[in-house]
């Protein structure tokens, strides 16, 4: 089945996203001339369709999204968004109501909302309660749920509070406002984002997982289990300073300046034997590696190895690569966690003077790097001009040029690399690169323009996302909307 939204009447637009939990969300008071609220509740449900400007009709006919009208029979209309419906936007200027039909099958209606884009699934189960009930149990049964989510952008906005995060779809070109949990999320520094969860690091320096799209947030072990970082009392025996060692130092931090320091990079990786997540940390100054699985009280330190740049987890294994193009294995499912070198240096690998280095794995199973190159601009800002992309020979252990993605896309930045095929997100552009602002000591240049756009491997050209609407702080950052719910309670 295929489901394809017109462009929006404006560049971007700001929709109101319905969370998986009991909070309103408003749509931008400035794009609207009344402000519609979407209660989501399972106890609350509109008699008549909301107000909307224009939409999609979904057909149920021969189970097809058509969005001509002028194709339709006399078929059921169904409403999907929280926008008006119109046969003939040009005739019409009454809404469109649901019609009085029979009630769809529920294993029909799940089929189809499996299909929809999350936005449109999570919209859909506040139309009615038959569709309320589809919704629920296919969010039951996540893995029925079989539709892949276009990334999207996660920012800030200043035209927004201070907890509402903005993502910003690359499938429908609009944005919607997503109210988050404390502490409010323009206070936190934004390390990492993987399986639609991103990892933060709150004013005390804690980390946390937290799900945008559900709204849950979950307390990862504390700061102070990190081996490296010694707690400071104070006379009434609360935390007041940080004490950070390495091999040849000792430093002082307050609570939230722990961070700039200490935090590089984090992966999130799904862990089968679980049915959970494993969260990977790299760690400054020299890049040492530890983890966390959801539910551990601290943080586990990996043997020695240095200079870790990025982690995928693959076939069980997670793989790190190095600056010089080491790539050492750990297996993280027994007692103890040993490094096992792959490969010791890559024959041409990637180094540090020729641009950032990531690792992605590619649909067909091959493992590729990534280097992406800068230039300094008039206004000493650093902008993304070049991005090479390699394939790793590990018999042979060099980089071989590959000359483009051809049908693929990639996404890089900050967030864990992405990979993907071009036909199966055809909103994307293909053998292009989406790539957000990465610039190692981030938090220094919390003011500095983001350098966040798309690169064509084709023909070298560059171009913008959308118009600048993020905040330059915290860094917009890449997600993959993700509605899994993670149960905390086999961690008590």
């Amino acid at each position: 089945m295929k489901f394809r939204i017109d462009p929006p009447l404006v560049e971007t637009e700001t929709e109101t996203v319905v969370q998986d939990s009991h909070r309103k969300f408003r749509e931008d008071p400035a794009l609207m001339e009344d402000e519609t609220v979407v209660p989501n509740s399972y106890r609350k449900f509109r008699k008549e369709p909301p107000r909307m400007e224009t939409g999609t009709v979904v057909q149920i006919s021969d189970r097809k999204f058509r969005e001509d009208p002028s194709l339709m029979e006399t078929e059921t209309v169904v409403q999907i968004s929280d926008r008006k419906f119109r046969e003939d936007p040009s005739l019409m200027e009454t809404e469109t109501v649901v019609q009085n039909s029979p009630e769809l099958p529920l294993d029909v209606l799940m089929d189809i909302f499996a299909q929809l884009e999350i936005p449109d699934f999570i919209r859909a189960g506040s139309v009615c309660s038959a569709w309320r009930s589809a919704y629920t149990i296919l969010h039951s049964q996540i893995e029925q749920y079989k539709r892949r989510q276009t990334p999207c952008l996660l920012y800030t906005s200043e035209s927004v509070a201070d907890n509402i995060a903005c993502l910003y779809s690359l499938a429908e070109k609009r944005v919607y406002n997503i109210t988050l949990p404390d502490p409010p999320i323009c206070s936190r520094y934004l390390i990492g984002s993987s399986h639609g969860w991103l990892v933060t690091a709150d004013d005390k320096s804690e980390l946390h997982l937290l799900n945008p799209i559900t709204g849950q947030q979950i307390a990862l072990p504390p700061v102070i289990t990190i081996e490296h970082v010694k707690p400071i009392l104070d006379d009434a025996g609360a935390i007041s300073k940080y004490e950070l060692w390495d091999d040849l130092d000792v430093e002082i931090h307050d609570l939230d300046k722990l961070r700039d320091c200490l935090y590089f990079r984090a992966f999130v990786f799904p862990d089968p034997s679980t049915g959970s997540y494993i969260v990977v940390v790299t760690l400054f100054p020299y890049s040492r590696l530890l983890f966390a699985r959801v539910g551990d009280c601290k943080w586990t330190l990996l043997p020695p190895g240095e200079d870790y740049q990025q982690c995928i987890h693959m076939d069980g294994l997670l793989y790190a690569f190095t600056r010089t193009g080491q790539i050492d294995a750990f297996d993280l499912t027994g007692p103890t966690f040993t490094r096992n070198v792959i490969a010791d240096e890559m024959e041409n690998h990637i180094r540090g003077l020729d641009g950032w280095m990531y690792a992605v794995q590619a649909p067909s199973g091959d493992l590729l790097q990534v280097c992406r190159g800068a230039e300094v601009t008039e206004d000493i800002m650093l902008e993304t001009d070049k991005i090479m992309v390699y394939k790793a020979d590990m018999s042979a252990k060099k980089l071989v040029n590959m000359n483009g993605l051809r049908d693929h896309v990639l996404f890089i930045g900050r967030s864990q690399s992405q990979c993907l095929s071009a036909e199966e997100y055809p909103q994307l552009k293909t053998n292009c690169v989406y790539f957000t602002d990465d610039e190692t000591f981030v938090s220094r240049y919390k003011n500095n323009r983001r350098d966040i756009g798309i690169l064509n491997l084709e023909n070298g050209g560059r171009e913008e996302i959308a118009s600048e609407l993020w905040c330059n702080w915290p860094n917009p950052i890449w997600i993959t909307p993700n509605i899994t719910r993670m149960n905390m309670g086999v961690y008590k």
